[in-house]
């Protein structure tokens, strides 16, 4: 089974700073990575007028573009899917990072900064990790929000290697 791990925090704490940094390290030591990113609003990848966008208005369900590069794939859904209907699409990687679901039940890694926030999101009975300027919990471990190596580290050793 893929190793899930949530990037949690309040908005504007650097998640997605972060989460580039944790991704260019696992990456760098030779890892598969998948991304799934959560977006409350709704979003487009689809530019009016393009192939795929003309296919997506004649009625098509499922659109998928390929190059020699990239694929991806444009999916119709009668209400949003959950976190594990996701992650059923993606395989082939080493560990999957999501970003913004933070009421999913998955293993948690709260990205806490002391200039936006007075208190973390989560308590310490969700949390495997914090990536953070200042340690909150005694008994959570804490790293870095500058450098990611010690977080890969950690992740490595329990997540995709346990022993």
């Amino acid at each position: 089974m893929i190793p899930v791990i949530s990037l949690v925090g309040k908005s504007g704490c650097g998640k997605t700073t972060y989460l580039e940094k944790l991704i260019s390290e696992m990456k760098r030591r030779g890892y598969k990575v998948a991304t799934v990113k959560h977006d409350v609003h709704g979003f487009d990848i689809d530019k009016p007028g393009k192939d795929t966008w003309r296919h997506a208005q004649a009625g098509a369900d499922i659109v998928c573009i390929s190059s020699p590069q990239k694929m991806a794939m444009i999916k119709k859904v009668e209400q949003e899917l959950l976190l594990d209907e996701v992650i059923g699409y993606i395989d082939g990687v080493d560990i999957i990072f999501t970003e913004g679901y933070k009421r999913e039940s998955k293993i948690k890694i709260e990205v806490f900064r002391q200039e936006t926030s007075v208190t973390p999101l989560c308590s310490k009975e969700e949390l495997l990790a914090m990536a953070s300027d200042v340690k909150v919990y005694e008994d959570v471990p804490c790293f870095s929000l500058e450098d990611a190596s010690d977080m890969a580290d950690f992740l490595v050793t329990r997540m995709i290697n346990p022993q």
